[in-house]
């Protein structure tokens, strides 16, 4: 008993002190069972841990430390941009920091991305067949006529969705999980409680390790040097796509995974939005008024790519772009992938022997992880 009970204090020492450390914590939402944060806010809020700006705050001239993507300057003892290898100046910590090659500039080429999109959409096994589900797209507008909101659909976009069949799958259920865990409003601070930071770890180990396409895009990465471990790249991607940053107001009150794949309301305007299964589920709850689409991809089966008008509770989105019938593993796969290689730059994909681009953007207002970007928006092209 008394040894239990020396177990179990050791246990909650140990436990109170990394809690009280910024190890591992670097850029997480603000979670009020801490005794002490780890995010930018902590400097605005005065309640940092002691070791914040040693363990996240610091950047050295021997750093890439929040200098990813800098511009050349000659006073820097060592660089962090993308010519950096071919000239052989980058910082030591340039390719674990950046997502760089230090050895040769960019290190992924768009053959080999092509290559890999290719392989990854062979890998979809959950995505929507044939008759799982049925569309009924009405009316396509020329792009001129998008900036007006104007319903020219009298019936819903989805006549039918096999929910038995796709939402039951591993990957489905731990994503639908996590749909309901944010506010709409940028300005409108978020925070995840314990149950739900661990929604999103289980969600991440089903899309990566759960599935064939998930370890596929981990092995490439691997062998591009990008990531030592499946556990380091499930780490960052919780960071890139889960982190929380300021779109408004000062306030912890957005994420990549919040405005790509449920979208945002910012300015009385929808922001973000590139989900299917999103805008089918608002679609069914009477929340969501589609519109019309002014892009229809050349693929005939799925995953499609549809650029959509709609109303989203009183709120319109004049081109949201997405992928239809795709599974959420094959989305995240994609847009990670495009983020990693082509961080806020048009990334040049195949799917079905057809080029398809996709649109990055990172948020450079704030850092995480020694400087790492978070998402701020991906979404296919539709021209």
């Amino acid at each position: 008993m008394k040894l239990a009970f020396l177990t179990a204090l050791c246990l909650s020492i140990s436990l109170a002190d990394a809690l009280d450390s910024c190890v591992g914590r670097c850029g997480y939402g603000t979670n009020p069972s801490h005794p002490c944060q780890c995010n930018t806010a902590c400097e605005r809020f005065g309640d940092c841990c002691s070791d914040y700006w040693s363990t996240c705050a610091a950047a050295s001239q021997d750093s890439c430390h929040g200098r990813c993507g800098e511009s050349y300057n000659s006073l820097n003892r060592c660089h962090c941009n993308t010519k950096c290898g071919q000239y052989s100046n980058c910082c030591k910590d340039y390719s674990s920091l950046c997502g760089g090659s230090s050895s040769g500039g960019a290190s992924i080429s768009d053959l080999e991305l092509q290559s890999l999109s290719e392989r990854l959409l062979s890998l979809d096994v959950n995505k929507a067949r044939p008759g799982d589900l049925t569309l009924n797209p009405q009316s396509l507008i020329p792009d001129s006529e998008t900036a007006i909101p104007q319903d020219r659909a009298p019936e819903p976009l989805y006549s039918f969705v096999n929910e038995g069949v796709l939402f039951s799958k591993p990957t489905f259920s731990s994503f639908l999980k996590l749909l309901d865990n944010y506010s709409r409003f940028t300005g409108s601070t978020e925070s995840f409680s314990s149950e739900q930071q661990g929604e999103q770890d289980s969600f991440l180990r089903a899309a990566v390790m759960g599935t064939a396409l998930g370890k596929e895009l981990y092995n490439f990465l691997f062998t591009k040097g990008y990531y030592s471990s499946e556990v380091e790249f499930i780490q960052d991607l919780k960071m890139m796509w889960f982190g929380l940053y300021s779109r408004g107001k000062g306030q912890l009150d957005s994420s990549g995974f919040e405005h790509v794949f449920l979208g945002e309301i910012k300015n009385s305007k929808v922001s973000g939005f590139h989900n299917w299964i999103q805008f089918y589920r608002l679609e069914k709850q009477g929340q969501l008024n589609y519109y019309s689409h002014s892009f229809d991809g050349p693929w005939t089966s799925y995953p499609d790519v549809l650029g959509l008008q709609f109303n989203w509770d009183g709120y319109y989105k004049q081109v949201g772009s997405a992928f239809i019938g795709s599974s959420p593993e094959f989305d995240l796969a994609v847009y990670s992938l495009c983020f990693i290689a082509r961080p806020g730059k048009v990334c040049q994909l195949r799917l079905g022997g057809k080029p398809i681009a996709i649109q990055t953007y990172t948020w450079t207002n704030s850092f995480y992880g020694n400087g790492k970007k978070f998402i701020a928006s991906a979404y296919p092209i539709s021209p």
